[in-house]
């Protein structure tokens, strides 16, 4: 389904393109001001979740963090991100690490997806 272009639309996601990592509801509000609604961010994000474009991570503090895809459109099959999101305990910020840990899974089962977050103090962090 094609959808509409708007003011809203970009200047969210030129806000997570530019943060280098995840941002929850609460960071993409603060980050844009009071020029976008609450609900309507929560709607962009939910339309730009269904289409490929961002993922939701789901934190270890219970919050929802967005990020953008990358290479995420070369297979139209369903849409998962199965792997580890690194959160920092000090500064909040949220990132995807590249490895994906080797999980023992019992005969017979089959992992569909998975949510994994890994909470610490980031390297930024860690040189304050």
């Amino acid at each position: 389904m094609k959808r509409r272009k708007t003011q809203s639309k970009s200047e969210i996601l030129a806000a997570l393109k530019t943060s280098g990592g995840a941002l929850s509801h609460d960071m993409l509000q603060s980050t844009l001001g009071t020029t976008i609604d609450r609900a309507t961010i929560y709607r962009v994000l939910n339309r730009f979740c269904e289409d490929g474009m961002v993922h939701r991570i789901i934190g270890d503090d219970g919050k929802q963090y967005f990020a953008i895809c990358e290479n995420c459109g070369e297979k139209k099959e369903m849409h998962t991100h199965n792997h580890v999101h690194f959160r920092c305990m000090k500064c909040g910020k949220v990132e995807c690490l590249k490895s994906t840990p080797e999980i023992d899974l019992p005969k017979g089962y089959q992992a569909k997806m998975f949510n994994m977050v890994i909470s610490g103090v980031c390297g930024d962090c860690t040189l304050i």
